[in-house]
């Protein structure tokens, strides 16, 4: 039977992948998970509270653009957080950013530009869900280096003027996955600069923009506002995954401009899967409350300064500026995650999982990723144990 050709050289996802790499292998030690971004910390202690008086509602059909509640919580964070005043039709409650991330070009990446197949501009290393929206849409993905050469941002302005004039559509991660860094004033000025001159859309995945060092790093609806940039010209991905250590709530939005928004409504209504009524309640309590934030924030933090004790005299050791990952160096990437798990059980991810060599080879090869995700204690073993076996 015919399949899609599009999408007949996916490799393995990222985590099937490492399970295939480590799994016939016994761990060398009690395992230590830091391969995956799974929040470990406390959930808001009032998630169970607001279910059980919401129970009755899993019997009814969800809001499909989030309950007028739910955006009013959201449009009150974006204020406080961001400075920026949006109004609900700005806004999309997402079942987790991936679904927003993937939908955003299935509703907004025309078929053509200027009468040529657009292109996606896509980070390299990249979220993988960025390169399998541009290849749903028959867009031609981008990837663009994001290394230490270009501050592990990528340098979109780098790209030949032909490539930049069939662009559709930029993803940007700030603060980055894998390697923590962040976009400042200066570069989202850039970015959406560039955005107008060459007509394309700026799609900025911040999902980890409340697990930061020491300032919140500003956000591109803060910048496009001070620049008085088309609201349509940029959309914004927010979760509570990593915010409120709500990963399995699947809780997220999208604000853009309302043309913007309106088109990936109208497209959920007819394919998507809106958040139960009882996980919109929950995530209108935590949108609304930073007490939670504040501490889980405080033990990352804590973390970081674990990091910098352990790591701070390895060599090409970049401390990160947010998120909760280590983009750390290595000779291998594979090799060094299956020599960590067969003589120490600590579980990292290859640097190359989450990048593609895109004719200049894998800017991902020779690095692993490891989660910040445990307690303390677990954190400084296992980074103990990535020193002793890697950097000694």
């Amino acid at each position: 039977m015919a399949a899609p050709a599009r999408f007949s050289d996916l490799p393995d996802y990222a985590f099937p992948r490492l399970r295939k790499l480590l799994d016939s292998h016994a761990p060398g030690g009690a395992p230590i998970a830091m391969s995956i971004g799974e929040p470990t910390h406390a959930m808001p202690p009032f998630v169970g509270e607001v279910i059980a008086a919401n129970l009755q509602d899993f019997a009814r059909y969800p809001v499909n653009e989030g309950t007028p509640e739910l955006l009013a919580a959201i449009t009150a964070w974006i204020a406080r957080r961001y400075g920026v005043e949006v109004t609900p039709d700005r806004l999309l409650a997402l079942n987790g950013t991936r679904e927003g991330l993937y939908n955003v070009a299935m509703a907004l990446c025309p078929e053509e530009k200027d009468g040529q197949t657009p292109a996606v501009l896509i980070p390299n290393p990249f979220y993988q869900v960025y390169m399998v929206a541009a290849l749903s849409v028959n867009a031609e993905p981008v990837f663009v280096p994001a290394t230490q050469a270009t501050g592990h941002l990528p340098d979109y302005e780098a790209l030949p003027a032909e490539v930049l004039d069939r662009a559709a559509l930029a993803y940007v991660c700030s603060p980055a996955n894998p390697q923590g860094a962040v976009a400042d004033r200066d570069y989202w000025t850039r970015l959406l600069r560039l955005a107008e001159k060459h007509d394309f859309l700026v799609l900025a995945d911040e999902c980890y923009s409340e697990v930061y060092r020491d300032e919140p790093p500003v956000g591109v609806l803060t910048v496009a506002n001070e620049l008085g940039i088309d609201p349509e010209r940029v959309l914004a991905f927010h979760s509570l995954s990593k915010r409120s250590n709500l990963a399995g709530l699947r809780s997220g939005f999208v604000a853009g401009g309302p043309r913007a928004v309106a088109r990936m409504r109208q497209l959920r209504n007819y394919a998507g899967a809106p958040l139960p009524l009882p996980l919109q309640r929950v995530a209108e309590r935590a949108w609304a409350d930073e007490d939670h934030v504040e501490a889980s924030r405080a033990l990352y933090q804590e973390k970081y300064r674990i990091a910098d004790e352990v790591l701070g005299d390895v060599p090409g050791y970049v401390p990160p500026v947010a998120g909760f990952f280590l983009w750390l160096p290595v000779e291998d990437g594979e090799a060094a995650a299956l020599k960590l798990w067969r003589e120490a059980g600590v579980r990292v991810l290859p640097g190359a999982y989450l990048a593609k060599d895109a004719g200049d080879g894998n800017p991902g090869k020779g690095f692993i990723r490891v989660a910040l995700v445990a307690n303390s204690d677990e954190v400084r073993r296992g980074l103990g144990l990535i020193r002793d076996i890697l950097y000694r």
